[in-house]
């Protein structure tokens, strides 16, 4: 049988596309702001992860394109060997005493972040437990550390406790939690978490993609948020939300990092971090650390959506952050949904199953520190036009 016969034979995206409602790899012919030109027409930008509006702040701009005529454009080899640079170990000390740990390691995205401690830390004897709803990243980095993997009920305390007190008390045992979720808004119930861990003997790591320049008082995300930075064991991120760039990095203590450093096969076969990417996060967190204003905006922005969703009649679920979903329900309504509010002038993701649960597809928004009070105006009479015509409101 031909390997490629499966490729011949799938058709989906050609339907999709005859019948003008596929919704993805539509190229962007402008900067990731506020606003996109997208088929040559301008749209308010609501399906960006650039919170802090920091993609075309000139520092960053201007910090990124002195390292590139100090560095040149890239690594051309691993950080295990020739790839490090000086500003590596830079950021990765900057990283570290921000989130308040002992030591960070930088890795060229944030899945393979994912992937390399996982696949480092999990053998065949240890059990990981993982919220339903964590980051397909996360799954993905369970499977290459071939370890056996429990799932609780998203959010669900009773269910994690009853996990956890089935597990055998020689296993090795580490609970993944997504800090803020990245479909849905919501924030993990952090502290119920903490307990069941100490109480079981676990470890904890969060992924704070969506958190860090965000929820806590510093903006150095969850565990700060929470006040229980020294409660989890490691924190993750990425560079391509709130540090306008690419890349993640993982963060704890310094025997655990210099494991992950020597045993994460996605770091050690993978080129290291280009230096212009490495730049510009190391001045997104100079921002993030200075200018607390724009986390002001950031809020102010978030309440002022949210709000204005609501009293239109959107169900906007249990958000707390400014990834505000507007739950649909149901897959070709949430694609036609889509497609009006691209026709009236706003960018936004649809998101359907498996991504979602069944009767849980949305249209995904997340706001920007930068966004005017005008351009959210703007959206909010786009959205009122595309759920009166569909029935949605």
């Amino acid at each position: 049988m031909d390997i490629f016969k499966k490729c011949y034979e799938y058709e989906e995206v050609e339907k999709a596309k005859l019948l003008g409602y596929y919704p993805y790899f539509h190229p962007v012919s402008s900067a990731e702001d506020t606003e996109v030109v997208v088929d040559g027409k301008t749209l308010v930008m609501l399906g960006s992860n650039n919170y802090l509006g920091l993609t075309t702040h000139p520092y960053v701009k201007k910090k990124a394109q002195e390292a590139i005529e100090k560095y040149g454009t890239g690594s051309c080899g691993s950080r295990f060997l020739n790839g490090t640079l000086d500003i590596h170990e830079e950021l990765e000390a900057e990283l570290a005493k921000f989130v308040g740990k002992e030591k960070a390691l930088v890795f060229s995205t944030g899945y393979q972040t994912n992937l390399g401690i996982m696949s480092a830390l999990l053998g065949r004897h240890d059990v990981v437990v993982l919220d339903k709803w964590d980051h397909a990243s996360i799954v993905d980095g369970t499977r290459l550390g071939q370890s056996h993997v429990l799932r609780y009920k998203h959010n669900d305390m009773d269910h994690l406790e009853r996990t956890l007190k089935a597990i055998p008390e020689d296993r090795g045992v580490l609970i993944v939690v997504d800090g803020v979720f990245s479909m849905e808004g919501d924030i993990a119930a952090l502290p119920q978490i903490v307990q069941l861990k100490e109480k079981y003997g676990a470890r904890l790591m969060v992924d704070d993609a969506h958190s860090v320049g965000i929820l806590g008082k510093t903006g150095a995300g969850t565990a700060e948020h929470f006040g229980l930075t020294e409660k989890v064991d490691l924190i993750m991120s990425t560079f391509s939300k709130s540090f306008a760039s690419i890349g993640g990095f993982v963060a704890g203590d310094e025997k655990v990092v210099e494991y992950i450093k020597h045993f994460a096969r996605p770091m050690i076969f993978s080129a290291a971090l280009a230096p212009g990417q490495v730049a510009a996060a190391r001045a997104a967190l100079e921002i993030l650390k200075n200018d607390k204003e724009r986390r002001e905006n950031l809020w102010r922005n978030t309440k002022f959506w949210q709000d204005g969703l609501k009293s239109l009649g959107f169900d906007i679920g249990e958000t707390q952050t400014p990834i505000v979903p507007v739950v649909i329900g149901d897959d070709m309504k949430t694609f036609y949904f889509w497609k009006k509010l691209m026709e009236y002038g706003t960018y936004t993701n649809p998101v359907i199953t498996p991504a979602v649960p069944p009767g849980r597809q949305l249209i995904r928004t997340s706001i920007m520190a930068t966004h005017t009070i005008e351009q959210l105006e703007r959206a909010l009479d786009c959205f009122k036009k595309a759920g009166k015509e569909l029935g949605i409101i």
